[in-house]
């Protein structure tokens, strides 16, 4: 019988159950779960730790430096939350990770009184990754602690300007939702440190459900004198509009000045074009006469995304306070992405335009230079001026006249991180020890330790190491780049460590050899003349855990690889809906629509692979791609049509399978996230008491525990113990997006990508893994304890490099003990740990807190059981050998042996 008859066999079997389980419709019980509901608070003491890297920093969306003290400024990150440094950069800290969001628009201190810092959540940059947020919050102690103050539905606010006479008195630009008409847009004014606020500028009647506010800027010496720029944006997951295309026709944006605080308001139109789109403005702080912007026009045309030239948009200026403008220069790079300018505080004739690139004019608009753009990455969102020393007067070249002192110290914001120059843009220097990368997808293997890779967001593809063994820590030298632009998805060959595969925006996929650096592009293109092949900008790509070598793309097609990636089949057919109204839109391919996003391959049957894709569809096969049955039908009423984020094949059920869908796009931020236990005929939603305005974006079931589950979500991690019936807040991470979830089957570690404060692991879950009912019901428990080791790491030059270095956390050296506490009642916990004579070697009062716990042992004895005079030292090891754990509360007891080695030639007591 022919190898494939009874693949075909059972694929007709398949359909044949999917048609009867339709008609009949009878749901398959999914089994009882059989893990206990555990509260946040009892999980707390599993926290993750940040690895990093910094090396290749993350989107900054704003800079704001303090007006009294110069070596202190706060940095917006556009998913990583709010940072601060005091010490001209050489270290940060995070300021706002209490909150309830990670995106940032915008930073304002309190030019009357520094310690007054406002923060407007939501990126404002409208790209399709674009974070969101839930208003405005005000610091009055420098950022210690926060007050949310407001403005809710606001999503995205790209500006706050303070008063330099009142720090109560604000004006806030709102942009409104990215994706859905609707919430608070416009200017709004607070008096009252943002207890009220008054709608001062919006378009007029129904208009102002799409019209927002892209920028507003404040004349430093009249306050009341105010200039705004009115901006109506709408993405689909298919196309982006903007302008009188956004805003039914009406040519209601443009620039509008206000003299008397916001209560009216006056469009600027001398010398200014029509059909505007985003605009960005800036009031000189030397001759407040002087106003610029940078404008989005499409009077004229429109220009593609490589040409920076507008037709009839570009830098303008004014030098009668709006009254009249002046064409400088056609300049306008990527309106949506970057619209913003900057005049030099000391001299209006140095001019500052964001891009690509960094342009500067030295002759107010009318030229400019990318010369001061040296080793710097790409895509520039902000740009300050530090109080700063006398200004610097450049030398300028042979032949040339003197220029005019400008301000010497910079602060650049882009997608690589933080800059700083003190040389007026000359030379950079690239803080980069802020861990903010933007990661999409990561992937373990096997080695040891075991190695991580990944792809973020414009910033490549890397490997690095998931420990070292340095107490310097996991130093940014210790990754490697890999290749790609924005990066995505990524597979270590099974059996070559030094090739990876590697995936760029739109499918491109790669090979990479570590040992030699040869890069070899792999994307499957069709024949010329044939239908082109359609990509999201994050396809999903894995390796085979059956078929070793076997990788699986995803397009609008699905792929399957072989020969290291040389060698391509299609395995299905087109799986999207195939509407012809959405078909992919110009530019950089991040609207390319109507593909596969979610693949996914059975841990539990070889052949056995789901896809999802962005519009809405759901298949499933069961023979490598032979025949597809369509599930779209049976997907839940909320979900359906919406975005399939991730599929999460159950680890031991072939008929399991969780689906994360992610709606907000269509406007609906609710988590959607079930699990199916007949083959998707049937689906039970897990959302119980997940947050109800925070998407999923995966879920991953645990290997070795089918009722542990996890769910990264756009504003944290979630951990739940009875398959879904709750959840718990997990892993003491900061309200980041949790990408992707991976865990490590050897170490039963679990690795978590995020979108704005790159890799965090928590080490060691077996002992969640096991924590059962009937665990839960006893006093208390001792989890069994990995084998420890203990050696002398090495230390390096990095401990004399500065407090500027970043190091990314190692786990703590030796054992990892972890124990569970029901009740405590009048008794305090404590841990002791003898040798294989009963001899004690450390012993441990333990906190009063109930539900997990956790104690990294040193493998050294505790002081308690030391002299400090003439002992055996306080540094050396204990043997090599079996020692046992003893828990203790009152008269309840629990041990736990294991194992202790010490490396070789090591002096122990």
């Amino acid at each position: 019988m022919p190898a494939r008859i009874p693949r075909l066999l059972s694929a007709l079997f398949i359909c044949a159950s999917l048609l009867a389980g339709q008609k009949a419709k009878a749901p398959v019980p999914a089994p009882k779960p059989q893990g206990p509901a555990v509260d946040a608070a009892r999980l707390a003491a599993l926290k993750a730790r940040s690895i990093g890297p910094a090396v290749m920093g993350g989107r900054v969306s704003d800079l704001a430096a303090d007006p009294v003290h110069p070596d202190t400024f706060y940095v917006g990150l556009a998913t990583g939350g709010v940072w601060k440094t005091v010490n001209a950069g050489a270290t940060f800290a995070p300021i706002f990770d209490k909150q309830s969001v990670a995106s940032i628009g915008a930073v304002a201190v309190a030019p009357s009184d520094p310690k007054v810092v406002w923060v407007g959540t939501g990126e404002a940059n409208d790209r399709n990754s674009s974070g969101w947020g839930d208003g405005v919050y005000r610091s009055t102690d420098a950022g210690a602690t926060w007050t949310h103050v407001g403005l809710a539905h606001s999503k995205a606010i790209p500006r706050v300007v303070v008063s330099p006479k009142d720090p109560a008195t604000a004006y806030v630009a709102v942009m409104g939702d990215l994706w859905t008409p609707g919430g608070e847009r416009g200017l709004f004014k607070t008096t009252d440190g943002g207890k009220t606020w008054k709608a001062v500028l919006k378009a007029p009647g129904a208009l102002d459900t799409r019209v927002g506010c892209g920028d507003v800027a404040m004349d430093p010496a009249n306050p009341d004198t105010l200039y705004a720029a009115l901006y109506a944006r709408q993405r689909t997951p298919w196309s982006f509009t903007y302008g009188a295309a956004a805003s039914d026709g009406q040519d209601v944006g443009g620039i509008y000045r206000s003299t008397d605080g916001g209560a009216t308001w006056h469009k600027l139109t001398k010398g200014l074009p029509t059909l505007t789109g985003r605009i960005g403005l800036d009031v000189s702080r030397s001759n407040p006469k002087v106003v610029m912007a940078v404008v989005q026009s499409d009077q004229g045309g429109t220009a593609g995304i490589d040409d920076v030239l507008s037709k009839a948009g570009g830098v303008f200026r004014s030098e009668d306070g709006g009254e009249s403008w002046t064409r400088m220069n056609a300049l306008n790079p990527r309106p949506f992405y970057f619209s913003q300018i900057r005049i030099d505080p000391v001299n209006p004739q140095r001019v500052y335009v964001a891009g690509y690139m960094l342009h500067v004019s030295d002759d107010g608009g009318r030229t400019f230079r990318e010369d001061l753009f040296k080793h710097v990455h790409p895509d520039c969102h902000a740009l300050a001026f530090p109080k700063a020393d006398p200004p610097k007067a450049e030398v300028p070249k042979a032949g040339e006249p003197a220029h005019p002192p400008v301000t010497s110290r910079l602060l650049l914001g882009t997608d690589g991180g933080v800059y700083q120059s003190y040389e007026a843009g000359q030379n950079w220097i690239h803080l980069d020890h802020l861990p903010a990368g933007e990661f999409y997808r990561i992937t373990l293997d096997d080695s040891t330790p075991y190695r991580i890779a990944g792809g973020l967001q414009d910033n490549e593809n890397w490997v690095g190491p998931s420990r070292t063994l340095s107490k310097e820590g996991i130093r940014n030298t210790d990754w490697t780049p890999i290749g790609g632009g924005d990066g995505f998805s990524c597979v270590f060959d099974p059996q070559d460590p030094n090739l990876l595969y590697a995936e760029s925006q739109g499918g491109s996929l790669h090979r990479f050899n570590l040992r030699t650096g040869e890069f070899k592009p792999l994307q499957p293109s069709p024949a010329e003349g044939q239908p082109a092949f359609r990509f999201n900008w994050n396809a999903p790509l894995f390796g085979s855990r059956h078929d070793k070598g076997v990788l699986y793309l995803g397009g609008n097609r699905v792929f399957r690889l072989t020969d290291h990636g040389e060698k391509w089949t299609l395995i299905s057919p087109d799986l999207s809906t195939q509407d012809p109204g959405k078909t992919t839109a110009t530019g950089s391919g991040a609207e390319t629509f109507g593909v596969v996003f979610a693949l996914a391959e059975s841990p539990a049957r070889a052949g056995l692979l789901w896809a999802g894709t962005d519009d809405g569809k759901l298949w499933i096969t069961e023979d490598d791609g032979a025949h597809w049955t369509d599930l779209t039908a049976h997907v839940p009423a909320p979900a359906r049509g919406q975005w399939i984020s991730r599929i999460e094949p159950g680890a031991r059920d072939a008929k399991v399978a969780y689906l994360a869908v992610d709606a907000h796009r269509a406007g609906l931020y609710a988590p959607l996230v079930y699990r199916t236990a007949d083959g998707g005929l049937t689906w039970q939603s897990l959302a119980a008491n997940l947050p109800p305005d925070v998407p999923v974006k995966v879920v991953r079931e645990d290997p070795a525990n089918p009722d542990l589950l996890f769910a990264g979500t756009e504003a944290g991690l979630y951990a739940s113990l009875d398959r879904g019936a709750s959840w718990s807040k997990f892993g003491g991470l900061p309200p980041v997006a949790v990408d992707d979830i991976q865990i490590q089957p050897r170490e039963h570690d679990l690795v978590l990508a995020t979108h704005g404060r790159s890799l965090y692991v928590l080490d060691d879950i077996a002992p969640l893994e096991a924590l059962t009912p009937e665990t839960a019901a006893k006093p208390l428990d001792l989890f069994p304890v990995r084998p420890a080791e203990g050696s002398y790491l090495l230390n390096g030059w990095v401990e004399s490099a500065g407090a500027g270095h970043y190091r990314g956390a190692n786990p703590p050296e030796g054992a990892l003990l972890t124990y569970w506490l029901r009740d405590l009642g009048d008794e305090t916990p404590s841990l002791s740990i003898a040798n294989a004579e009963g001899q004690p070697v450390a012993t441990f009062t333990l906190p009063r807190t109930p539900g997990l716990g956790r104690v990294a042992w040193n493998l050294r004895p505790t002081g308690n059981l030391l002299t400090p005079y003439g002992g055996l030292g306080a540094h050396k090891f204990i043997p090599s050998g079996t020692y046992t754990a003893t828990l203790t509360l009152g008269a309840a007891k629990a041990q736990q042996k294991f194992q202790v080695t010490i490396a070789p030639g090591i002096e122990t007591r």
